[in-house]
């Protein structure tokens, strides 16, 4: 079961606040046992949405948003992925994640899990993304 650990936005992480070294060596430190455990797959952080865009779908035509964006709280500042036998095991991992913005601040991850390829209603589509190796195991 793979399982992705969302990291909120903050005004911090949209202002493009780098995290203070501490906090950078216990996040390190916790992928790293992440990894010596055998269930890291990626994480990363990512740029605020000022360096971004969006593709807004309508009426049949695309168009493109630049960022920033409002709502910071809906934001996603980073992520990792996991990959774990259990629900109950990516609950255990995701309640030791460090506070990402900071020991004794408000902060929040968000945990949710991938479709895996057997979800889904087999059929040449899904067939075709398996030759891709989308949404493979690793």
């Amino acid at each position: 079961m793979r399982f992705m650990i969302i990291v909120k936005a903050s005004a911090d992480s949209e202002a493009g606040v780098m995290p203070e070294e501490a906090l950078l060596t216990e996040m390190i430190q916790f992928h790293q046992e992440m990894a010596q455990a055998g269930v890291l797959i990626d994480g990363s952080g990512l740029k605020p949405t000022s360096k971004g865009w969006r593709i807004r779908y309508g009426g049949g035509s695309r168009s493109v948003v630049d960022g920033p964006f409002a709502e910071t709280k809906e934001l996603i500042a980073g992520y990792t992925i996991i990959q774990v036998k259990s629900r109950e095991e990516a609950l255990a991992w995701s309640k030791r994640f460090p506070n990402p913005v900071g020991p004794d601040r408000d902060g929040e991850i968000e945990v949710r899990e991938f479709f895996e390829m057997d979800d889904f209603v087999q059929c040449p589509a899904i067939e075709l993304a398996r030759e891709l190796g989308l949404g493979e195991k690793v």
